[in-house]
């Protein structure tokens, strides 16, 4: 036992699919349920245009502070446990320090690994494959005392004098943890600003990151390493700061986001990958319609790909949804925005993506995989679970088409086995050819009939 860590417009074809309550005859090739009839109409309709994926897609999750814990009630912790085995995550992520673990190094060689120990042992129990982000720093590396840690400057960053010293904590992290194939430097370049010119600090952290990198390295070669994990903020467009070139029916990127990576693919000295992250909303909280707001990441992908042919991981994402929608862990809206985002991933040639915080968390207003453990009745799949878990192996085996069109709010994500659609909108959506429409903010798992 792992020890106590401190601190749907488908829905209407897919209901009637379930339950058995619509069908109609093709022939000799037998029934076809209603949500079949659906895929089938929207496969036949001429404005729907059909993308394979550019390259295998592997998601993956962040366990943030409270994740299937240990003195989380038995029962509740189970059933999530049972989510996450089930073919939920290729990747499970964990920070050094912070979200969900305690401080790695209260004092100058003096380590403390049981929190992490116990995260290591949920990713081994449940088959996946470890993620490390080499953030946050104990306080000593931060100007504050040594053997006390003051939470509220956990996103402070280390001092320039501290670089190597963080470096050094990296390298033995790695060591212990041989089963950490990847890893994350930083998280959202936290305390990395620079006020005086209200940009961020891209020097610092690039000369940050090269220690850290070569420290990793020099232990474990076998590591892929990947920065520079900023944040790409969207602004309205005409904003100050709003990028001319990087720009949608999202709004326009943050010339500054995008300096931070031109930057630290020009200094770096060596890289396996390219991690970033972003929501859909912009500064302003405008909130772009969902599709409009995946073509972000979309648009987003095709500007790093054109400076890089390194790998894309995004190491965070957060599509937003209509305040009217009810955005949250278990809201159909965010599930089916989550997915919007994934299709955009699949198409533009993604490598990787990790969903924040698989746990419902009441502070965290975008979808889960179960519901809060922390509660007697947690650990429940939501809205999100069972098209997520059926997307895991086949985008990994880059086998899914994505099929969508100009007209309608539908997204389908298509492969040789079935499909995931998804309605993402508020409106039921009718695809004709005598299908039932699909229901607001759904989301349907499609079996092709045999």
């Amino acid at each position: 036992m792992r020890s106590p860590r401190p601190r749907v417009p488908v829905l209407g074809a897919a209901l009637a699919a379930i339950l058995g309550l619509a069908a109609c005859s093709t022939g000799p090739s037998g029934p076809t349920s209603v949500s079949e009839q659906a895929l089938q109409a929207i496969e036949a309709d001429p404005g729907f245009t059909w993308e394979q994926q550019q390259a295998p897609l592997e998601l993956g999750v962040t366990h943030t502070q409270n994740s299937l814990d240990s003195h989380h009630p038995d029962e509740a912790t189970e059933r999530g446990t049972e989510i996450l085995e089930d073919g939920s995550a290729i990747w499970q992520n964990h920070h050094l320090m912070g979200f969900g673990t305690d401080n790695p190094e209260p004092e100058p060689g003096e380590y403390d690994w049981d929190s992490l120990d116990e995260r290591m042992e949920l990713t081994e129990e449940t088959g996946g494959k470890a993620m490390l982000t080499l953030c946050c720093a104990p306080d000593w590396m931060k100007g504050g005392e040594e053997g006390e840690t003051d939470w509220s400057t956990l996103e402070d960053e280390p001092l320039p004098e501290h670089f190597g010293d963080y470096a050094n904590l990296a390298a033995e992290a790695v060591k212990r943890y041989p089963q950490v194939e990847r890893v994350l430097v930083w998280n959202e370049l936290k305390g990395f600003y620079n006020s005086a010119a209200n940009r961020w600090d891209y020097e610092g952290y690039t000369e940050f990151y090269n220690q850290v990198y070569t420290a990793v390295k020099a232990v474990r070669p076998d590591v892929q390493v990947g920065g520079p994990y900023v944040v790409l903020i969207s602004l309205d467009e005409g904003s100050t700061d709003a990028s001319t070139e990087v720009r949608g029916p999202w709004g326009a990127a943050d010339q500054r986001s995008l300096d931070v990576v031109d930057h630290w693919l020009q200094h770096n000295v060596g890289a396996d990958f390219l991690a970033v992250d972003a929501s859909t909303k912009t500064r302003n909280d405008t909130i772009p319609p969902v599709v409009d707001g995946a073509q972000k990441f979309a648009d987003l992908d095709a500007w790093l790909r054109q400076r890089s042919d390194l790998p894309i991981w995004w190491a965070e994402f957060y599509p937003d949804v209509p305040e009217d929608a009810q955005p949250g862990a278990e809201s159909p809206a965010s599930a089916t925005a989550t997915l919007a985002a994934v299709a955009a991933y699949a198409r533009s040639g993604v490598s990787g993506a990790l969903l924040w915080g698989p746990q419902g968390d009441p502070s965290l207003h975008y979808a889960s995989l179960w519901t809060d453990s922390s509660q007697d009745d947690g650990g429940r799949p939501t809205p999100l679970t069972e098209a997520w878990q059926w997307l895991v192996p086949r985008l990994a085996k880059g086998d899914v088409e994505i099929g969508r069109s100009p007209e309608s709010p539908i997204i389908v994500l298509r492969a040789p086995d079935g499909a995931v659609v998804v309605n993402a909108s508020g409106d039921a959506v009718d695809v004709g050819s005598g299908a039932e429409p699909i229901g607001p903010w759904s989301i349907t798992v499609v079996p092709r009939a045999s």
